[in-house]
């Protein structure tokens, strides 16, 4: 995996023509940063890239295996679009696994967690049904990924994750 995701970094790599993973180690114990996954009132404050200026209109999570989720992006009822699909696993807090039901050619998402001295690496996989849905998803998702974990470490800094 390289030091990459270790030194404060977002590391982005696609592992084959099907799958991406993107890790990061961040400061804080295992616990907050799968809360900041799983709490929409935590989720809404990072997962959206704040340089596309396009906010998280509404955030429903039902984090258990078998829930819901639903995330609505926009300026307003009128021009949002929405990202939904189900939870196939959920083990406190160390995986999540999700579907992304909003095309054909949705990923399933899964996303560990390993406490490692106090810090928590998250390594997120996205495996995708063709190396066509992968190729128009990575395109996005290569800047938008270090940005969203980079913001995500700012909330944990500022919830004293590393105090």
């Amino acid at each position: 995996m390289g030091n990459k995701a270790s030194d404060g970094r977002t590391a982005v790599e696609r592992r084959s023509e099907r799958e991406l993973v993107v890790s990061r180690t961040f400061d804080g114990p295992v616990r907050l940063v799968f809360d900041a996954w799983t709490k929409p009132e935590l989720f809404k404050l990072w997962w959206a890239p704040k340089s596309c200026g396009v906010p998280l209109l509404s955030c429903e999570m039902d984090v258990r295996t078998g829930g819901n989720y639903r995330l609505t992006f926009g300026h307003g009822p009128s021009d949002g679009m929405s990202f939904y699909g189900k939870y196939l696993e959920v083990s406190e807090p160390s995986r999540l696994v999700w579907t992304n039901d909003e095309g054909d050619d949705g990923a399933v998402t899964t996303v560990t967690f390993e406490e490692i001295n106090g810090r928590t690496l998250v390594v997120l996989q996205e495996l995708y049904p063709s190396k066509e849905a992968l190729d128009e998803a990575f395109v996005g998702m290569e800047d938008a990924m270090p940005e969203q974990f980079a913001q995500l470490d700012e909330l944990l800094i500022s919830l004293g994750a590393g105090a």
